[in-house]
């Protein structure tokens, strides 16, 4: 099934969810650099510090199998580590949930 066909839903429960968006703000709060979105992608960049790719990894994975309509790949620069998320245009406020997690301002509505 295409990511645009996935239902729009997050599977984490009202405990989950809290301490997912904590795990990305803390991840934001050691390592970002810079936040860009639209409606339906962003791209984050992270400073490539000790820890910082597995960290990264680990929230990707998480919310792969939480959020499957969300598309997460991370490519390496020099000295950063990029994130971009894709998402289906009816996830925009799950996109920009996420991405103000990480920029340290976590909403907790999903």
């Amino acid at each position: 099934m295409p990511h645009d066909a996935l239902p729009i839903a997050c599977s984490l429960d009202a405990t989950e969810l809290p301490k997912r968006l904590a795990e990305m703000t803390n991840l934001g709060q050691a390592a970002l650099i810079d936040a860009q979105n639209d409606a339906t992608s962003a791209q984050l960049r992270f400073a490539a510090g000790t820890g910082v790719r597995d960290r990264i990894e680990f929230v990707v994975a998480a919310e792969s199998r939480c959020c499957a309509f969300l598309d997460m790949t991370i490519t390496d620069e020099p000295d950063t580590i990029v994130l971009t998320i894709e998402a289906p245009e009816d996830a925009g406020p799950v996109l920009a949930e996420l991405v103000d997690a990480f920029r340290g301002q976590p909403q907790g509505s999903r």
